[in-house]
């Protein structure tokens, strides 16, 4: 099953990288960068749960722990508030939403980075 978790923790890095990236480069927000956020954060969601049902199915109170669960609800939340975004047809919004994009990416990042960490640490 770690290999499974591993490659859709990585995907979902790719994936969310890619469409906060690209949206930042293209300075707005288009649907494809949409269909990129919720395909990042299925596949964060699957990791998790993968890595999740290894580590034996329960919810650890740890930096890690915390900021994981933390990092899925932004990223649940930034992909919803880019749905509503783009139905709002508003030039405004669409071109400022890259600045809550590098926010909700980096915030995510931490415990990307901090459960490789741990892992290589507890190895």
């Amino acid at each position: 099953m770690l290999p499974y978790a591993v490659i859709t923790i990585t995907l979902a890095l790719l994936l969310y990288t890619t469409g906060v990236l690209a949206e930042k480069k293209q300075g707005e927000l288009k649907k494809w960068h949409l269909v990129i956020f919720w395909l990042g954060f299925v596949f964060d969601t699957v990791g998790t749960t993968l890595m999740r049902t290894l580590a034996s199915g329960e919810f650890r109170l740890n930096f890690h722990g915390v900021t994981g669960m933390l990092a899925i609800i932004i990223m649940f939340f930034h992909a919803v508030w880019a749905t509503v975004v783009l139905m709002s047809h508003q030039e405004k919004m669409m071109k400022n939403f890259h600045k809550f994009s590098l926010v909700a990416w980096f915030i995510w990042l931490i415990p990307f980075v901090s459960g490789m960490m741990f892992a290589m640490v507890n190895r």
